[in-house]
């Protein structure tokens, strides 16, 4: 990736969901974490309520709290300073006004004061997905009084490839990085997720996300990569 001068400040990765900050850009987040980078990472949906059944209160309250410490498991994998957790309705992020949304992300803004932000694809299939890239590019635009001077979209592995025909622009990579020395951090924090991983042939298993990997990776000349669309970048 382009070199990110020392004044950039922070990195911060805005997900919808517990493991897709891994899966979208974990050997990045990794790869930034061990050049000096401070990395933090947000995570805006609470991830229980379409799990459980309504009124399960202990239940749902258990896996928050389950999901929140396998979040910090692979947060400290990556090398990650420090995890911002929201309480968005799980796989609902469309039943709030966008504002509303976007509001909790500029308040991360705000607090992180990243220079660059990391997000998902807006074309997702997940809506949690779309609603999280809209209200980033919003929160995140380039006023003169804002910090972030760069915000990159990431494919994340069940979604990004699965939105056939829907309207919008497909993902169109048009950064390639270099993971081959974090691939294996990548794949140790995702499996801190536990039963969030699945069987291979599904997307989101350890030999897919090897094979994505490599793909992104021959694509780019390297045996494996993270891709990404800059959506804008400011030097």
């Amino acid at each position: 990736m382009p070199p990110i001068p020392a004044d950039f400040g922070p990195v911060l990765v805005v997900a919808a969901h517990h493991d897709d900050e891994v899966l979208g850009c974990g050997g990045v987040l990794a790869r930034l974490a061990r050049a000096g980078h401070d990395v933090h990472v947000a995570i805006l949906g609470e991830g229980a309520t379409c799990r459980l059944d309504d009124g399960d209160e202990a239940a749902k309250a258990a896996l928050v709290r389950l999901q929140q410490e396998q979040a910090r498991r692979a947060a400290a994998i990556l090398g990650a300073r420090a995890v911002h957790f929201g309480d968005l309705p799980d796989n609902r992020f469309d039943s709030l006004p966008l504002l509303d949304v976007v509001r909790r992300v500029e308040a991360l803004v705000r607090e992180v004061g990243p220079g660059l932000v990391l997000t998902h694809h807006h074309g997702d299939l997940n809506v949690d997905h779309a609603v999280t890239a809209r209200a980033v590019l919003t929160a995140a635009r380039p006023l003169p009084d804002r910090t972030t001077r760069a915000v990159l979209s990431f494919e994340a592995p069940s979604s990004t490839e699965w939105a056939f025909g829907l309207p919008g622009s497909p993902f169109r990579p048009t950064l390639f990085v270099d993971i081959a020395e974090h691939l294996q951090a990548k794949l140790e924090a995702l499996a801190a997720y536990g039963d969030e991983m699945r069987p291979f042939p599904h997307p989101r298993s350890a030999e897919a996300v090897r094979h994505l990997a490599a793909l992104r990776g021959a694509t780019a000349g390297r045996t494996a990569a993270e891709a990404f669309e800059i959506l804008h970048w400011t030097m």
